[in-house]
This record gives C-alpha cells, structure tokens and sequence, in this order.
C-alpha cells in the first residue's frame, strides 16, 4: 500500500473513530434489516476503535445508544469490493479519511484517490459485524470468505 499522510493520535481522532464505527453499525443493522450480508470492515483504524471498545463495559451502551441493539464481531478474512459504500453514502455522504487510514494514522493515499476517483472501494477485511445480543462476539474458529 502505498501510504503518505499521517493523522495524529488525538482525542478528536478517537472521536471521529467512534462516529465512524456508530456510522458503520448503522449501515450495518439496516443490511441485516434488509437481509444482506454483513458489510466489510476494512478500515484498521475503525476496527481498532471497534476492538478496543469491545473490551469496555460501555460497549453494549455504544451499541445501544447508535443503534438500539449490540452488534457482535466475527473474523472473517475477504478480499474485494466493499459492498456497502454506495449505502454509506446515501446515508451520510461521502467515506471519511478514516476509512483509508491504519491504526497507526497513515493514510493510505492511492485508495483514498481510487476511491474519489470511482467511488469504488477494493480492500481486504478480516473482521465483520453480526446481528445479535453480542453472544458471537470473537468466535473460536473464524470464517473465511473471499469476494470478488
């Protein structure tokens, strides 16, 4: 990946971290309302912010408050083109920065500009969300998926 940039690690960072991640659940819970499937988490800095909020107590809370249910977590390895930006966008506009950044702030500039450039997202994911009670949260053998 070729990476440029750098966001700093600040508190607002954090922040736009979790609007992100209550963005993603949202786009999230009206897939699986919908009966499709579970989007893609392909941004390490969101999921960064998703895994060190899972180890909370407030977790539940968070999931609650964005989307009036826990959302749980599973592994699961892909590759390809994100199917839920066209529904991201509808919802909030266009991806944020964030969603082409690593969890240690580099950006990823050649997928940020692809993106712009075609609204097109093709990215690898090892993780996505799963309706429920929270219950699945990091089963022990992880599925494995690969789109194209």
């Amino acid at each position: 990946m070729a990476y440029g940039l750098r966001l700093k690690g600040t508190a607002s960072g954090v922040d736009s971290e979790r609007v992100e991640l209550a963005r993603f659940f949202k786009v999230s819970v009206r897939r699986f309302d919908s009966g499709h499937s579970a989007p893609e988490m392909f941004s390490t800095a969101v999921d960064s912010a998703w895994h060190r909020l899972m180890e909370t107590p407030g977790y539940a809370e968070f999931c609650a408050e964005h989307v009036g249910r826990t959302i749980g977590h599973r592994p699961v390895k892909g590759v390809g083109e994100i199917s839920w930006i066209p529904t991201y966008e509808e919802m909030f506009g266009p991806l944020s920065v964030l969603w082409f950044t690593d969890e240690d702030g580099r950006i990823d500039e050649e997928a940020l500009a692809r993106y712009r450039r075609t609204g097109v997202v093709v990215a690898a994911w090892d993780c996505s969300p799963v309706p429920g009670d929270g219950g699945d949260v990091a089963p022990h053998e992880p599925v494995t998926t690969t789109t194209r």
